[in-house]
C-alpha cells in the first residue's frame, strides 16, 4: 500500500482510552485497523515512547459509529469534514489574529458579498485551519443548503490530473465552479503547475463573476508566491489579505486554558503560564505540549504540578533572572549604539537609527512577556506588523553578522544578569 494513502488516515486517529500504560487507537474501519496492527505498531510505539519518556503500548480498534459521532470530524451529507471543536468560539483572539478572525467572521455571514476572495496566510500552527472550519461550521448554519467545497491544494490538483486521464474534466469543472463557497487551503502549492495554474484561474474567474465565495490560504502572501502567474496573484489581491502571526505571551496563555477546557484537563495554577513561557512558536506545538503533559501524568498515576510539568516538558529549574523592562532595553540599546532615546522613539529612519529600533524591537520580543503592539507603543507607537518585521530582520542579521550578534549577545546578558 502506497505510504502516503496511510498518511491521510492520521487525522481520522483518536485516542479512545490510556490505562495501565496502553493507548488504545480509534480508526475508521476494521480494514484499516488491521493494516495498522500488521505494519504501524512498532513506529507507533516508538513515537509514543519518544514523546511521554515511558514504556508504552498501543493498538488500533474500529470505532463503532456511536463513538466515532463523538471523536471524529463530522460528516456532512455532502462530504465536507469539519472538527467539531473548530468554531469561532473556540479560537482565541488576540492582536495576532484579529483581522484573520474579523473578516472570516464577516465572510460566513455573507458570501460572496464582502472580502471576495478572502486570502489568510501565515506560518503553520497559527489557526488558519481553525478558522476555515469555523468559516464553514457558521456559514452552514446562517445560510441553510450553502454548498461549500473545502479541499487542499494538492486534493486540487491531483483530482485535474485524474479527471484528464479519466476524460471527466468537465465534472471536475462543474464540481467546482457550482458550489457556494470554494476553500482551498496551501495554494502556494499551485507553484510550477502551469496546467493547473490555468484550470484554476478559469475556476477562480467562474466563481468570482458569479459572485461566489473564493477563499484561500497559504504560507507567504500573494506578492511572494514566487513561479506562480501574475494573473493570479493580482486576482489574489482582490478581496482581503489578512495574516497570522505568532501570538504574543499572552494569547498563548489564553490558548493553553482553552485547548485544556475542550480536552477536560484541569490545569492547577501557574500551568498554563509554564506552558505558555516554553512553547513560543506555533498553536500545535501548545496542543503537543499539552499531550505530553497528560499521558504523562496519566502513565506515572500523578496529577499535574509545577515539578511534573517541567519533567514531561523538558523545562530545566532556573533562577528567576532579572525582570526586564521596555525601558531598560530602550537605555540600553541607545548607550550601546550612542544615540538618543529621543530619536529611537521618533519617526526617523535612518539607517544609524533603524538598526538600533529594531534591536529594541527583537529584545522585547526576546526578554519581556510584553505583545507586539505594546512594544511597538514603546517605540513611537509602531503597529504590531512592524514591530514582526523587525524581529524577522534583526533573526537574519543575528545569523549571518558576527558583530551584530556580539553586540546583541552583550545586551542580552548586561539585561538579565542579576542584580
Amino acid at each position: 500500500m502506497d505510504p502516503v494513502n496511510i498518511r491521510t488516515w492520521f487525522s481520522d486517529l483518536t485516542v479512545l482510552s490510556f490505562s495501565g500504560g496502553h493507548f488504545d487507537i480509534g480508526c475508521p474501519d476494521q480494514a484499516k485497523a488491521d493494516y495498522l496492527n500488521d505494519h504501524c505498531v512498532p513506529v507507533f510505539t516508538k513515537a509514543a515512547q519518544k514523546i511521554t519518556g515511558y514504556l508504552v503500548s498501543l493498538s488500533f480498534h474500529p470505532v463503532r459509529p456511536s463513538a466515532a459521532a463523538s471523536a471524529a470530524p463530522a460528516v456532512l451529507p455532502d462530504g465536507l469534514r469539519l472538527h467539531p471543536d473548530y468554531t469561532f468560539d473556540n479560537f482565541v483572539v488576540g492582536p495576532c489574529n484579529r483581522l484573520a478572525h474579523a473578516s472570516c467572521i464577516a465572510v460566513s455571514q455573507n458570501p460572496g458579498t464582502v472580502y471576495n476572495p478572502l486570502f489568510l496566510y501565515g506560518s503553520v500552527g497559527l489557526g488558519k485551519t481553525h478558522l476555515l472550519h469555523a468559516v464553514c461550521h457558521t456559514s452552514r448554519e446562517n445560510h441553510n443548503g450553502l454548498s461549500i467545497r473545502f479541499l487542499s491544494c494538492e486534493q486540487f490538483v491531483n483530482g485535474f490530473i485524474s479527471a484528464i486521464e479519466q476524460g471527466q474534466l468537465a465534472e471536475f469543472q462543474n464540481q467546482h465552479r457550482s458550489v457556494d463557497v470554494l476553500i482551498i487551503d496551501d495554494v502556494q502549492f499551485l507553484r510550477e503547475r502551469e496546467q493547473s495554474q490555468e484550470e484554476f484561474f478559469h475556476t477562480f474567474n467562474a466563481l468570482y463573476n458569479n459572485r461566489r465565495q473564493i477563499i484561500l490560504t497559504a504560507d507567504c502572501p500573494p506578492a511572494q508566491l514566487s513561479s506562480l502567474e501574475e494573473r493570479l496573484i493580482s486576482r489574489f489581491k482582490w478581496g482581503l489579505v489578512a495574516r497570522l502571526d505568532p501570538p504574543s505571551y499572552e494569547t498563548r496563555i489564553a490558548i493553553v486554558k482553552k485547548k485544556a477546557s475542550l480536552r477536560g484537563i484541569s490545569l492547577p495554577e501557574g500551568i498554563a503560564e509554564l506552558i505558555a513561557e516554553h512553547v513560543q512558536s506555533n498553536i500545535r506545538e501548545i496542543e503537543g505540549a499539552l499531550t505530553v503533559l497528560y499521558a504523562t501524568a496519566k502513565t506515572a498515576g500523578q496529577p499535574i504540578t509545577p515539578k511534573l510539568a517541567r519533567q514531561a516538558l523538558g523545562i530545566q529549574q532556573a533562577v528567576a533572572p532579572r525582570s526586564v523592562t521596555m525601558a531598560d532595553i530602550i537605555e540600553a540599546v541607545s548607550r550601546e549604539f550612542d544615540i538618543r532615546i529621543t530619536d529611537l522613539q521618533s519617526k526617523k529612519r535612518s539607517q544609524s537609527i533603524t538598526l538600533p529600533r529594531q534591536v529594541c524591537m527583537y529584545l522585547g520580543r526576546q526578554l519581556t512577556r510584553h505583545s507586539l503592539e505594546e512594544i511597538g507603543g514603546h517605540l513611537g507607537g509602531r503597529d504590531h506588523s512592524t514591530v514582526l518585521h523587525a524581529c524577522t530582520k534583526i533573526e537574519e542579521i543575528y545569523k549571518s553578522d558576527e558583530q551584530i550578534r556580539t553586540r546583541i549577545d552583550h545586551l542580552t546578558r548586561r539585561l538579565t544578569q542579576s542584580q
